[in-house]
């Protein structure tokens, strides 16, 4: 049995250590808690930063409004839901990395397309035999720098990302609508980008003589006259329609479409311009029509076929109706009836005018 002596020492001993563990829980305390400040501070000044202004997260807004202790308090209810948004945002990454990558190869297979229809434009825009030097060369001429395969996809993934982020800076419409994407316009820029250098595009010069001459394209209005412009327009328009035809695989019909001209020989009466225009349209397989009001013999002997027409002003309703001349309606094989003078029950629509040109057959 232990004396009073022993017990009052034994008891001394056991305050002192139980007074160092109070100081030392109480520093440890002391500690935890600014580290706890210093956590919920640090917390509060990330999601206080100016990047984050117009996110909505309900966690966010609670972090900022809370005090230190509230903070502490709910640390791991917070860090419980941002853990499961952690894995819904990085979910929704890995989607959004898989539409990029899909968005990317696709544009730039589009763009791969669009360069080689260029080229094939190019192409198609071969001059028929008959017209002297320019006999067998290209009319359009579309040149560029080919891009590298490897490097098309890195491109287009960079116009991609630029464009994604010009979208989510802009602010949506009044009624929350996304702006609206431009696919064409997208292809143009995917195309621009594939080609940083850019792209030459010329067009030989129409004059009496053919010659070998090219011109920049935006300098068409400025060194063509008129006539000159015009027949550009014509035959830049054939080749279109010979390269739609190409890609819709019709080329071998050689019917490429039919184009009307509203009076182009007031502007290309020149022999040459017409013997130009109706070479390469029958080259590219378009059949041209024109009309006009012209009386010249000398331009208007360019064309095979000719069939007159008068206008006739409806004076009750104010319309005007072309009908053929009396010349060439003498020459049909049924009487020409007019409306006032039709036969009741008459089907609308019929033609009551026709004529047929053979092309002459040429000779072996």
């Amino acid at each position: 049995m232990r004396s009073p002596e022993q017990s009052a020492e034994s008891a001394r001993e056991k305050s002192d250590q139980l007074r160092r563990e109070l100081r030392e829980a109480r520093a440890a305390a002391s500690d935890a808690t600014r580290a706890l400040n210093g956590l919920v501070d640090g917390a509060v000044r990330f999601v206080s930063d100016v990047r984050f202004e117009k996110t909505t997260n309900v966690a966010r807004r609670a972090i900022i409004s809370l005090g230190r202790e509230q903070l502490g308090a709910r640390a791991t209810e917070f860090a419980d839901q941002l853990a499961q948004r952690l894995a819904t945002l990085n979910t929704d990454l890995d989607n959004a990395g898989k539409h990029r990558k899909l968005i990317v190869e696709r544009l730039a297979a589009l763009t791969d397309g669009a360069l080689k229809t260029l080229r094939t434009a190019t192409r198609l825009s071969r001059l028929p035999s008959g017209l002297g030097d320019w006999e067998g060369r290209e009319f359009l001429r579309i040149r560029f720098t080919d891009p590298d395969p490897s490097l098309l996809a890195a491109r287009i993934g960079e116009l991609v990302d630029d464009i994604a982020a010009s979208t989510a800076a802009r602010q949506i419409g009044p009624r929350g609508s996304a702006p609206k994407r431009d696919g064409i316009a997208l292809l143009l820029r995917s195309a621009e980008a594939a080609v940083p250098k850019g792209f030459t595009v010329e067009v030989l010069k129409p004059d009496s003589v053919l010659r070998d001459e090219r011109v920049p394209i935006q300098q068409m209005n400025t060194v063509f006259s008129g006539g000159q412009e015009l027949t550009a327009a014509i035959i830049l328009y054939c080749t279109m329609a010979a390269l739609r035809a190409n890609e819709r695989g019709q080329m071998r019909n050689r019917h490429s479409g039919v184009l009307f001209l509203d009076n182009p020989i007031g502007k290309a009466s020149a022999s040459y311009l017409l013997d130009l225009q109706q070479g390469v349209a029958s080259a590219l397989g378009v059949q041209l029509v024109y009309t006009t009001g012209l009386s010249d013999d000398r331009a208007l002997a360019a064309f095979p076929l000719w069939i007159r027409m008068r206008n006739d002003a409806d004076l009750r309703a104010g319309l005007k109706h072309i009908r053929v001349a009396d010349t060439v309606r003498a020459q049909m094989p049924h009487t020409f009836e007019d409306v006032e003078t039709a036969t009741p029950g008459a089907a609308p629509g019929t033609v009551t005018a026709a004529r047929v040109y053979r092309r002459p057959t040429e000779t072996p």
